[in-house]
């Protein structure tokens, strides 16, 4: 089995910006969590507007990154165009009802065929897409496109990918997007639960799902599952479902084709020029080779 070929590859300096890069993400979803009683929860919706900006540059600092590093070619940038715009064509279909959304099938496949570098570049320009195709720009996009990047990168880093074909590969995809459409779900719940406004009737001052500055961090993360429970676990679980259903029927077909455009494609090779037989100079020229590494 031939290794195959990655259009666009991890180096120093994406791997750097993409730790940067999660971990600001990551803070920016526990913090309630860990927040003192003195911090208001509801005061970060001050804060929305500069946490917007500061992912969204981040964002676009990892995949530009990314794409310098590998020294994106014509051909990658076509692929890496035409899926995010297919990916962003399946978003609106179901429109999110009861977790319709078929992009997620898609994302997996293409981080499983292409890679992990691809795969973050392409869900986070997907969701980016998706957002301007839908009018769905506000402060919960970056969080969108970080999740989905995350999303589809993992597909790119499970095990075997030169190895393993046939049902078991199917399998592990379907079980991975099972769990990932749940995990993409519960960032997403994360991102919004800081804003869920307050039961003024309850003594209290919360709800018992929204979060709560005087509780501790393990009752915030019951009041967070049950949260999670209340409002998405309808839609989370759809959108497990018809990722696995997609992946076992459409899987196949999509991942023979994504390899076969991927094979034809020849990301990795270089291209040579070499000079006519029987033009003056062609032997020396046929001998030297010249090699245009795309650089």
């Amino acid at each position: 089995m031939t290794r195959q070929a990655r259009p666009i590859r991890l180096g120093p300096r994406s791997v750097i910006a993409l730790a940067l890069t999660s971990a600001v993400g990551a803070a920016s979803l526990l913090w309630p969590f860990f927040a003192p009683p003195a911090a208001a929860v509801a005061g970060h919706s001050q804060d929305a507007p500069w946490l917007f900006a500061g992912l969204l540059v981040l964002l676009v600092a990892v995949v530009g990154a990314a794409i310098a590093e590998s020294g994106l070619g014509a051909k990658a940038v076509a692929m890496l165009g035409v899926l995010a715009a297919a990916g962003a064509a399946l978003r609106p279909i179901g429109a999110g009802t009861a977790g319709i959304e078929p992009m997620f099938f898609l994302m997996v496949l293409s981080g499983r065929v292409l890679g992990p570098g691809f795969g973050f570049a392409l869900g986070s320009l997907s969701m980016f897409a998706s957002a301007l195709l839908t009018g769905g720009v506000g402060p919960w996009m970056p969080f969108q496109m970080l999740s989905m990047g995350w999303f589809t990168m993992g597909a790119g880093l499970l095990p075997g990918p030169h190895r393993l074909r046939g049902r078991g590969e199917l399998a592990l995809l379907a079980g991975y997007g099972f769990l990932a459409a749940f995990a993409y779900g519960l960032v997403m719940n994360a991102q919004g639960w800081p804003f869920l406004p307050q039961d003024l009737e309850n003594p209290t001052g919360t709800s018992s799902i929204a979060p709560d500055p005087t509780a501790g961090t393990a009752a915030n993360f019951a009041r967070f599952l049950a949260y999670c429970l209340a409002t998405s676990l309808g839609w989370d679980l759809g959108r497990a479902l018809l990722t696995v259903v997609l992946t076992f029927t459409l899987g196949p077909a999509v991942l023979k084709a994504l390899r076969r455009a991927t094979r034809r494609a020849a990301f990795e090779t270089g291209v040579t020029f070499e000079a006519p037989k029987g033009t003056p100079g062609s032997e020396a020229a046929h001998r030297a080779q010249i090699t245009y590494d795309g650089k």
